[in-house]
């Protein structure tokens, strides 16, 4: 069972309180096709990666952690860049430095060419949705693709590189409408649906078309919300925050990984134990990846048998 991560690898300057600054392999689709692999999971990412050093840099961590490459061909484009700036509690804002880099070179040609015929898992999200053309081929890969396969969203919604608000929900509401599972922040419903309860706009989001709702919220609790009208809510430990920079990929990763190593597909959605086990993985995993610095997941070993 394969996992097609699909969207943007970049690298992120992460700028600490004490103005240091340091340059670390990101992007929440790449993170989350790390985080993937380094749990067992056969994983392709699908991105496009520079020629240049920060490019191979990328692609050498992915090919580090067991990450097939969907776009195995350079691009002759530099890397796209985000600075992550950091505040005294190790939460990250972001602004991204996109023009004329290689994350957006996504086609619809490479994403036929890198989509595994074994897949049975296909994760879009952040960047993926919102940079061109690789958010119109993002779409019509999701469109299109078979009913065999689980899709989960994770719009990770970054206001910054919006220019059409109302464009990039209408997309986004087009690609919920195959959606199985999606995960959103706070911070994503507060921008998808300014001034609407949480719990409310998750609802919104199920009428939409996903089975299955993870509403996380730093380190609140994860409310989970079925189509059915099922929910449950899992407390999130505290852990020793180092910075939280990649803690949703990585949620998000862990969350398919564990679903995907039990054998669970589409249509296991429904059953509120398997989604909780798998909730209460991810939340592992991400609260392990917040105590490290940078988006370093963690590894199958590192985590508790």
């Amino acid at each position: 069972m394969t996992v097609v991560v699909a969207g943007e690898a970049l690298v992120d300057l992460i700028l600490r309180p004490d103005g240091s600054i340091t340059a670390v392999p990101g992007g929440g689709p790449f993170n989350a096709a790390r985080t993937l692999a380094r749990l067992g999971v056969p994983t392709v990412f699908l991105g496009g990666l520079s020629v240049d050093r920060f490019g191979r840099d990328l692609r050498t961590r992915l090919e580090e952690d067991g990450v097939h490459l969907g776009m195995p061909t350079p691009v002759d484009l530099p890397t796209t860049l985000a600075l992550a700036e950091l505040d005294e509690g190790g939460a990250a804002s972001y602004r991204f430095y996109f023009a004329g880099t290689s994350a957006p070179l996504v086609t619809g040609d490479d994403a036929r060419a890198a989509f595994d015929a074994a897949a049975t898992v296909l994760h879009v999200g952040t960047l993926g949705l919102v940079f061109e053309p690789m958010a119109t081929t993002m779409e019509s890969l999701v469109a299109g693709i078979g009913d065999d396969v689980l899709v989960f969203i994770d719009p990770n919604c970054r206001p910054l590189t919006i220019s059409d608000r109302d464009a990039y929900i209408a997309r986004l509401h087009r690609v919920l409408a195959r959606a199985d599972v999606v995960k959103v922040s706070g911070d994503d419903l507060d921008y998808l649906s300014p001034g609407v309860d949480g719990l409310t706009a998750c609802r919104d989001l199920l009428a939409l078309g996903p089975q299955v709702v993870l509403f996380t919220d730093g380190a609140e609790t994860v409310h989970v919300l079925v189509r059915d009208g099922g929910s449950f809510s899992v407390d999130v430990p505290s852990v020793e925050v180092v910075d939280t920079v990649g803690a949703g990929d990585s949620f998000g990763g862990g969350f398919l990984a564990t679903w995907v190593d039990a054998g669970l597909g589409r249509t296991d959605l429904a059953d509120l134990q398997a989604l909780r086990t798998a909730v209460e993985r991810a939340i592992v995993v991400a609260g392990i990846t917040c105590t490290r610095a940078g988006a370093e997941p963690p590894h199958l070993a590192d985590l508790p048998s």
